[in-house]
Order: C-alpha cells, then structure tokens, then sequence
C-alpha cells in the first residue's frame, strides 16, 4: 500500500460574499477554512524538492480565489468547490475541507458555523476511482 500523508491548511481567512440573504452578498464577511489534502510525501522527502509535492502557498492562493469568486448561496457549494480545486492537484488522493461561517446570521449567540466535507480523488488507479 501507498503512504497516504497529510497536508493541513488551517485558518485560512479570506473575505466573500456568500449566502442565501441579500445582505450577506452585499455586505460579505470572513470565511474560514481548513483544508487537508491527503498525499503521499515519500517523494519530496527523499529528494527535498517542492515540485514533488502540493506546494501549500499555491493551495492558499487557490482556496482564496475560491472564497473571494463567484458567491454561492450555501457554505456546502463553497466547500464542495473548494474540494473539485485540491483534488485537482496531481497526487492529491482525498481531500477534507471546513468552510466557517462566524458570521452567520443567526439570532442567537454562537461561536461558529461549520460544514466538513470529504471527497476522495476519481483519477484513474488513485483511491475512490
């Protein structure tokens, strides 16, 4: 069996507009995510090169893109956009993501809002193909 390795992404804050009322498209607030890419790293281990990994400056710009683009209505769309970009990555063989959302607007008080997803890569010969 393959080494199946984790690339953690946490707290990555990025400015969007999403959301089902009108409100939170016009205003926006900061989302939240934290993205773990599975992978194996045998390879840019043994050659200390980072073009034998996913290089995660490039994932954070990815993600922000993602957070900061096209506005959708629910967190679980963003996510799942979020998902289909990483598992884009050569070598990526699943992914998890969490899209926060403390900004939510809900009459009570709360700390978060969260959606977890995870998504396994269709690549053919790669797990979840």
């Amino acid at each position: 069996m393959d080494d199946v390795d984790e690339i953690t992404l946490t707290g990555l804050r990025v400015f969007g507009r999403h959301g089902v009322y009108e409100q939170e498209r016009r205003d926006g607030q900061q989302f939240v995510v934290d993205t773990t890419l599975y992978v194996s790293t045998a390879a840019a281990a043994a050659s200390d090169d980072v073009a034998e990994t996913v290089h995660y400056g490039e994932v954070a710009a990815r993600i922000a893109q993602i957070v900061g683009g096209e506005p959708v209505n629910l967190i679980e769309t963003l996510a799942q956009r979020i998902a289909d970009a990483m598992l884009a990555y050569d070598g990526v063989r699943m992914v998890a993501v969490t899209v926060h959302k403390p900004g939510a607007p809900i009459d009570l008080e709360f700390a978060d809002v969260s959606v977890t997803i995870r998504r396994t890569s269709s690549k053919t010969g790669e797990p979840g193909s």
